[in-house]
């Protein structure tokens, strides 16, 4: 993230990271971070597994530090790429 972002600059780009994500993923990361619950009870209000609230907040945390570093979001499977071509460097 760059350092000389005003805090009205960065509001505004978590707001806008926010609306671009999906209505569940927006959903699950509001209900952890503002209401506070826990994933096994966001997964029971959402019929989803743990697993899949854990993922979910996961990749909303990616959206965000993406929005707040002004980046255009990486998909998954570039990400992945990135990650085991890496490996094969080593």
């Amino acid at each position: 993230m760059s350092d000389n972002l005003t805090d009205t600059e960065i509001v505004e780009r978590l707001e806008a990271g926010l609306e671009r994500m999906p209505k569940l993923r927006r959903q699950i990361f509001l209900a952890i971070r503002l209401d506070e619950l826990s994933y096994a009870e966001i997964a029971k209000c959402t019929g989803l597994s743990v697993e899949q609230v854990e993922r979910h907040f996961a990749q909303s945390m990616l959206a965000l530090r993406d929005a707040l570093d002004g980046a255009p979001p990486i998909p998954w499977w570039k990400r992945i790429l990135r990650r085991v071509a890496e490996r094969w460097r080593r």
